[in-house]
């Protein structure tokens, strides 16, 4: 049996690597009206009544304090095509949205928020809360309106590389795409 125990950061970032996520670019406007934006897999919902999701955000990103003063959040749930757009977004000192501006994969969209045209779903939040999460703030959002394209497969973050599930595209054998729920 191959692995690694232990209880430092470094092992939980390795068990942590194990858990598939969804891959979200969350964006926002400031105060001075500049688009604001990064990376998360982590991201949930957290209630239907009132219907509440959350996603973490580093005390120490860039887009730390526009997100923790925002009005409103959107989360792109970004498509299996779209890495390039969680790359750019998780990258630091740049600015995130030249470059989208261009090719137009940025517009405004939910709420008059900057998103994603082509993501799997988009979810327009009223900032609820910020929770302190250790090195991390919780924002929590009211889930104000939302956006879902059923013919986009969602782009997910597993073992530390993107993938998507193999049963929404292409899957010749029925059999693969069993879900727990039929067992």
């Amino acid at each position: 049996m191959n692995g690694t125990t232990g209880t430092t950061g470094a092992a939980l970032v390795h068990a942590m690597s194990r858990v598939p996520g969804p891959v979200t670019v969350v964006t926002t406007v400031d105060g001075a009206g500049r688009r604001r934006g990064f990376t998360a897999t982590s991201f949930s919902s957290l209630s239907l009544d009132p219907p509440l999701v959350l996603v973490c955000l580093s005390r120490t990103a860039s887009t730390h304090e526009a997100f923790t003063s925002a009005d409103h959040f959107l989360v792109n749930l970004l498509a299996h095509d779209q890495d390039h757009l969680a790359l750019r977004f998780a990258r630091s000192g740049v600015d995130r949205f030249a470059e989208g501006d261009a090719a137009g994969d940025i517009l405004p969209c939910e709420l008059g928020l900057p998103g994603s045209p082509d993501a799997c779903a988009r979810i327009a939040c009223a900032l609820h809360a910020v929770l302190d999460g250790g090195d991390h703030s919780i924002l929590v959002g009211r889930v104000l309106d939302t956006h879902v394209d059923d013919d986009r497969t969602p782009l997910v973050h597993y073992d530390r590389t993107f993938t998507h599930p193999a049963c929404a595209l292409d899957t010749p054998n029925p059999l693969l795409s069993l879900h727990l729920a039929d067992w």
